[in-house]
């Protein structure tokens, strides 16, 4: 379908609605759906017109150049009118964009340490405290879910959620593998290191959005252990809990009570699953959570943080940045999610236009 017809479809029902709901003769819950799709509609129809008439008046424009005493004046007009009208049909053509029914959602952070050792979890920190400075940045609140650390300022592996406004339209693309090149601190001989960690940003879910059934999940409580098996807690608050159909496993312990483990377990289950059914939903990022998130391996990334150049390097739109510590402080993240969101809907607007 062409899209001036895909336009003028548009502009037709959003009249027809308005004949309807003006004649009053809808039952209240059609009244409902109908006032809905109008005021949806309203943006979309409002940039179709203001578009249309700018391409209006560039004709009257140039028609009016044919006089003598008016050419100069309409020239101007339509030299004004040709740079506008570029820009008021990228915006028609944005708002035709299909919106991802997630990006208002709240997200859950994982991180976990991939190849590397020591060396990773130290990076997978290092992202956690990023994020954590970028959500704070935004006016964001960052709650600490999970943290395995491993004593030696590093993280085997860190959930946390982050609630606010489009978090998870701001954060999708941050799902993939990061690597890191640097010298790490107990290195003697200055040797450059690479190491990696996965991060997975998971669109949180309500209860409404997936339906869990209570048949298909193992619910197991276990005694909280600390670091090194240090108990943290004498009765058996830990929870663990396995959707079995998928395999999915969750485990919480941070909490002393078993009641909060379980229901912090629940919401982080609810958010895999969620995100898992919206891959496969997916036709253009068709990747289920295991592709999204990687192995770990140092040759999978998305992404790779050099230290000795202060460089960052998203590897999927060939961005660099001589800006690493703005980027770990948070400060300079936008810039990489600015382009990565550019990118993005350039794809789909050339999917659109095709």
């Amino acid at each position: 379908m062409s899209l001036l017809l895909k336009l003028n479809q548009i502009v037709t029902r959003h009249a027809e609605l308005q004949a309807s709901l003006s004649a009053g003769t809808l039952d209240s819950q059609k009244f409902v759906a109908a006032s809905k799709e109008y005021a949806d509609l309203g943006p979309l129809v409002e940039a179709v017109n203001e578009w249309h008439r700018a391409e209006q008046e560039l004709k009257d424009a140039e028609a009016m150049a044919a006089d003598p005493d008016m050419k100069a004046i309409a020239e101007e007009e339509a030299s004004a009118l040709r740079k506008r009208l570029p820009e008021l049909e990228r915006t028609v053509k944005r708002m035709l964009l299909p919106k991802d029914a997630a990006d208002e959602k709240n997200a859950i952070l994982e991180i976990r340490a991939g190849t590397g050792g020591d060396e990773a979890a130290l990076f997978a920190a290092d992202l956690f405290r990023m994020y954590q400075r970028y959500a704070a940045d935004h006016g964001w609140k960052f709650e600490v879910m999970e943290l395995s650390d491993t004593g030696i300022g590093g993280y085997k592996e860190a959930i946390a959620t982050v609630t606010g406004r489009n978090v998870f339209a701001r954060l999708k693309f941050e799902s993939g593998v990061h690597r890191v090149q640097r010298v790490p601190a107990t290195e003697g001989s200055g040797r450059i290191h690479t190491s990696a960690a996965t991060v997975a940003v998971l669109p949180e879910a309500e209860e409404f959005d997936i339906k869990i059934d209570e048949k298909d999940l193992r619910i197991d409580v276990f005694r909280s252990s600390g670091p090194g098996g240090q108990s943290v807690n004498t009765t058996d608050s830990a929870v663990r809990i396995t959707h079995i159909p998928t395999n999915t496993v969750v485990s919480q312990q941070d909490e002393k009570s078993q009641h909060k483990n379980k229901a912090k377990a629940m919401k982080i289950l609810r958010a895999r699953l969620y995100d898992a059914e919206r891959q496969r939903r997916d036709d253009i990022r068709s990747a289920d959570r295991k592709g999204q998130v990687g192995s770990g391996d140092r040759s999978e990334r998305i992404r790779t943080y050099n230290f000795p150049q202060s460089r960052v390097t998203d590897h999927r739109i060939n961005l660099t940045l001589y800006k690493l510590d703005e980027v770990l402080e948070g400060r300079g993240l936008d810039e990489l999610i600015d382009a990565l969101t550019a990118d993005d809907e350039a794809s789909r607007l050339a999917e659109l236009a095709a």
